[in-house]
């Protein structure tokens, strides 16, 4: 069943993430006692260094008026051997661009080179965790995408197709729910309910969704920096044919302004059509990729325009 290429459109029309913030823990401890106290509500704070985790969202959504610049590098595989240099002769780029509307609300798109994919997202925080009166015991965020793959030859060679491909084939969606609950100050744990929606299929699989479970967790190690975990597990009966779950571990450094992600995974797409529904890589052949992410916030609107959702 194919999706109205119209929703491709209203994605397109909010393309312009991320953000960082500098948290100190002591004060932050302070604060979560102050708030036992009083009985006051206190919001959790930086659940998550960044707005990813590794390659999929966090529950957190770039500031209201902030513009938020993505670079995602993956190189090739281990397994290519000093010929490649291990991987690093060869490499994937996604660039895009994150902007908060508001505090809530967050919207963006990018260009990747694997498959030459074009994604548009829109993200709405629906729950944040806090402590003390009418507190929330989680934070949800809710995410959609689409994704337009221009590389038509190889569209056709993965669906095993010769016809004629319409932008409607291009086009697949995604659909997630965020869960997320900061348990200490130093861990995170997250939770993603997913669904993949593919227009164009190979005609031996019959069905055009792909259902799966994420999960993904934060470790601080330092007050700036920390180590990240992720894993996309597809459901039986929805997994396409030579496809495999991906994992994914990384270590990430904030800095005034970035946040720098190292990680090693065995995908190679940084699009969730890619790395949830159509990963062909395996960990126990040597298929792992070498990769970075860089984040840079840029503030488009003063601080003082802000107000605090």
């Amino acid at each position: 069943m194919q999706k109205p290429a119209w929703l491709f459109l209203i994605a397109f029309c909010f393309s312009l993430n991320a953000f960082s913030q500098n948290v100190n823990l002591d004060s932050m401890l302070d604060v979560q006692t102050q708030v036992k106290d009083t009985g006051k509500i206190q919001r959790a704070e930086a659940t998550f260094i960044t707005t990813r985790l590794i390659d999929g969202h966090t529950v957190e959504t770039t500031q209201g008026g902030v513009l938020d610049l993505k670079i995602s590098h993956r190189f090739g595989q281990l397994n290519d051997g000093f010929y490649n240099l291990f991987g690093l002769d060869l490499a994937n780029i996604r660039i895009g661009m994150d902007y908060g509307l508001t505090n809530r609300l967050t919207v963006g798109g990018g260009r990747s080179s694997f498959e030459k994919q074009y994604d548009l997202f829109l993200k709405y925080r629906l729950l944040r965790q806090a402590e003390g009166n009418k507190g929330m015991p989680l934070s949800v965020t809710l995410f959609t995408s689409a994704m337009l793959q221009t590389d038509t030859a190889l569209l056709k060679t993965e669906k095993k197709t010769d016809a004629k491909l319409s932008t409607q084939d291009k086009l697949s969606y995604a659909y997630q729910v965020l869960i997320a609950r900061k348990f200490t100050p130093g861990f995170s744990f997250q939770l993603m309910p997913s669904l993949i929606h593919e227009n164009l299929v190979d005609s031996s699989f019959n069905s055009n969704d792909i259902f799966a479970i994420g999960a993904g967790a934060k470790l601080r190690v330092t007050k700036r920096s920390g180590i990240s975990v992720e894993y996309y597990y597809v459901l039986p009966g929805t997994k396409l044919p030579g496809t495999y779950n991906t994992f994914s571990i990384g270590y990430e450094i904030e800095t005034a302004g970035h946040v720098f992600q190292v990680h090693l995974s065995n995908s190679t797409g940084m699009t969730e059509r890619a790395f949830i529904a159509e990963n062909p890589g395996r960990w126990k052949k040597g298929d792992i990729h070498f990769g970075f992410n860089i984040s840079r916030n840029f503030t488009l609107r003063k601080a003082k325009k802000l107000q605090q959702d």
